[in-house]
């Protein structure tokens, strides 16, 4: 159904066919993954699940109550404030870690992915969501693939969200696609993290790639959710073009 123009803007820039020197990028990662053998695909995917779905499980018990009868304007403020104070918290991260060399380096990986995921579960609570549900951790879960994809998964993963509220969804964490996911995240950053390891400019590389991986994600998931709330609304009224039920209170 039809959206607001700055989201159509934000679907048109993610569905984008990437260039040439993306399609290279992509082509170099896939061929160095098939050098990688099974078990260590299989060893990653199977720590990277375990430590996602530590961070799911944990923010049972962070993750405030879903924020009722704000305006869009409200909701769109305080998610600004949520991801400039993860923002800062990842690059002060980053630059502390880029500093210490290699084994700080990669204790940058699980500290980076808990704020991420924090911030994801801050989020849906300020849009009114419950993220302690299984549908809303496989909506931030989807968010956080949109995010740290390339083009071709992303464009599934955008469908995938698209009219969320009317679609089935699976019953179990056990169904997610863990391979996907964690070959996308590692294929997205692992160029940009590795800049950490560089000795001398590794603090500062770190703290610039930190903010701009958070800043990306909390756009993201500010563009998904306001998505959704128009798509439900307009399947709710069963007309074209209508505004968000949280526009109505404060605009666009």
């Amino acid at each position: 159904m039809p959206l607001s123009p700055d989201l159509l803007t934000w679907r048109e820039d993610l569905l984008r066919p990437p260039g040439p020197l993306n399609g290279i990028a992509r082509a170099t990662q896939q061929r160095i993954n098939r050098l990688i053998p099974e078990k260590v695909h299989a060893a990653i995917t199977a720590g990277i699940e375990g430590m996602t779905r530590a961070l799911l499980v944990g923010s049972d018990f962070t993750t405030g109550s879903p924020l009722i009868g704000l305006t869009l304007d409200e909701r769109r403020a305080r998610a600004a404030k949520a991801i400039d104070g993860w923002k800062k918290a990842a690059a002060a991260e980053g630059g502390v870690t880029g500093a210490g060399g290699f084994l700080l380096a990669a204790a940058d990986f699980p500290l980076l992915m808990s704020f991420k995921i924090k911030l994801l579960f801050e989020i849906a609570a300020i849009f009114g969501h419950d993220g302690t549900e299984l549908p809303e951790r496989l909506f931030i879960l989807h968010v956080f693939e949109l995010a740290f994809s390339d083009a071709q998964h992303r464009a599934g993963v955008f469908a995938a969200l698209e009219d969320w509220e009317a679609r089935a969804h699976p019953q179990h964490l056990d169904d997610f696609d863990w391979r996907a996911f964690q070959q996308q995240y590692r294929d997205h950053i692992d160029l940009a993290k590795l800049a950490q390891f560089i000795p001398v400019v590794g603090a500062p590389l770190g703290a610039i790639v930190n903010w701009r991986l958070v800043e990306r994600l909390g756009h993201t998931a500010v563009m998904a959710y306001r998505m959704r709330a128009e798509q439900g609304a307009n399947a709710a009224t069963g007309t074209g073009v209508l505004p968000s039920p949280l526009a109505g209170e404060g605009g666009a």
